[in-house]
């Protein structure tokens, strides 16, 4: 049955009615990031109240707390790395079934540089009539600098959030378009760093600028405000985004486990229903509301960042060399788009860079890609709580896929940095095309990539 079907068959008009929740005080973890908007919004908004919630949300230290008190169950649930129940649930690092009803956002990361490294790089940069350089740029840039570095025995050393985050494969994924090798992971050494060009190791978000200036790394793939912060402290110069890097590319996703969802449906189908109505608030009225939503996130419970910092990038402008700001009206999408809704493609394309990089070790069939893909999503309970909200007046029917069969169509070669198109249908020919990765058949061994 798709995911439609069986959305059809849960429809009914009494739901229009309050939810019989099975509970209704829950606490809520997120990392300090502006995409953890829909969780500050639904709560201050009221959304979770009208669902009958009494909501907690509280920021953690890092993403493995997180994901551990989210298992424990000290947690009900937690704004995620995409990559984390995935992960988790088919036991990369910590084994748990997480799921996810609910995709947070799209876009939202950056990659930065330090200011030595940006004027080693600006050799390399064509320069547009107006005397600003051209984007997107790309590693091709940065490749002569990684060289020098090697050449001067120097290890380039970069920053990213979490072994599986959007930004551990967005950066790979930028380093490798311009023939800059990020490194393998294997099932001896989970460093990630076997063959590396360029040296990535983990950061947490709020330190990276601090990191980056103490010359610790020379540079980092995060999410916001963390970017924009460096511009602001004049250490570090963004080079790209991830819009730049995958047009409209899936971010976080809001994760439970899944014997929290089976003993509480109701609760969670009560969630999905504010986060959708908090998302909508966010985009509505061409992003209207985001003046707001920047006051609120900037307060200390929140992102704790300057309201100012956090504008830079949340309101369609993205600060790049200090005093080049550009226009970047989707660098935060959270509704249009269908940004909300859990596709599994989007969980076959962090699959197969887990796959490309070694995290996981041997060659998957098609199949085993969309198995997981589907353990793990669930457009099913997404588009139940949608009809819902539909009914009641909060949203409109045309915001939401129907018809999907929980695949996006495929994201075209020209949305991509390396001119690769993605099929979330086809990921092992979508694999086999990447220039630097592994392949059919190949698996890290040591230090060495064999065939099996």
């Amino acid at each position: 049955m798709t995911a439609t079907a069986l959305a059809v068959t849960f429809a009914s008009s009494s739901y229009a009615e309050m939810l019989d929740v099975e509970k209704d005080e829950l606490k809520f973890g997120f990392i300090k990031l502006t995409d953890m908007a829909p969780l500050a919004i639904a709560y201050e908004k009221g959304y979770f109240e009208d669902e009958g919630l009494f909501v907690t949300l509280e920021a953690q230290a890092n993403w493995k707390v997180l994901l551990d008190r989210t298992i424990t169950g000290e947690l009900d649930g937690s704004h995620m790395l995409a990559g984390q129940p995935l992960a988790a649930t088919i036991g990369f690092g910590t084994k748990a079934h997480i799921v996810t009803p609910f995709s947070m956002d799209l876009n939202g990361n950056g990659i930065t540089v330090s200011n030595e490294v940006w004027e080693m790089m600006k050799k390399n940069i064509p320069v547009g009539d107006d005397g600003k350089v051209v984007h997107p740029i790309k590693a091709d840039a940065l490749k002569p600098v990684v060289e020098q570095f090697k050449a001067e025995g120097k290890p380039f050393n970069m920053g990213m959030v979490f072994p599986v985050s959007t930004h551990n494969y967005e950066l790979r994924y930028w380093l490798a378009s311009g023939g800059i090798h990020p490194g393998f992971y294997s099932p001896t050494d989970v460093s990630g760093q076997i063959k590396a060009d360029a040296l990535l190791s983990v950061t947490p978000p709020p330190q990276m600028p601090a990191t980056l200036e103490a010359g610790t790394i020379y540079g980092y793939c995060v999410g916001e405000p963390w970017n924009q912060q460096a511009v602001f402290k004049g250490i570090g110069v963004p080079v790209i985004t991830d819009f730049e890097i995958w047009k409209n590319n899936p971010e976080k996703v809001f994760g439970m486990t899944k014997e929290f969802t089976e003993e509480n449906p109701n609760t969670t189908l009560a969630i999905t229903k504010a986060l959708i109505r908090a998302a909508k608030w966010l985009d509505e009225n061409d992003n209207a509301n985001r003046m707001e939503a920047v006051e609120i996130l900037s307060r200390s419970e929140y992102v704790g960042a300057d309201a100012e910092v956090i504008a830079n990038s949340m309101t369609g402008t993205f600060e790049y060399e200090k005093g080049d700001k550009r226009d970047v009206p989707d660098f935060n999408v959270f509704y249009r788009y269908f940004a909300t809704y859990p596709y599994y493609s989007d969980a076959v394309w962090y699959l197969s860079q887990m796959r490309r990089w070694g995290q996981i070790p041997e060659a998957k069939s098609d199949s085993w890609y969309d198995e997981v893909a589907k353990s793990v999503y669930r457009p099913d309970i997404y588009l139940k709580a949608a009809k819902m909200l539909v009914e009641e007046g909060h949203v409109a029917e045309a915001d939401f896929p129907w018809e999907s069969d929980g695949y996006r169509a495929p994201t075209p070669a020209a949305d991509i940095i390396d001119g690769v198109a993605y099929d979330g249908k086809k990921p092992n020919a979508y694999l086999d095309a990447l220039t630097i990765g592994l392949k059919t058949g190949e698996m890290v061994e040591g230090s060495d990539i064999i065939k099996k």
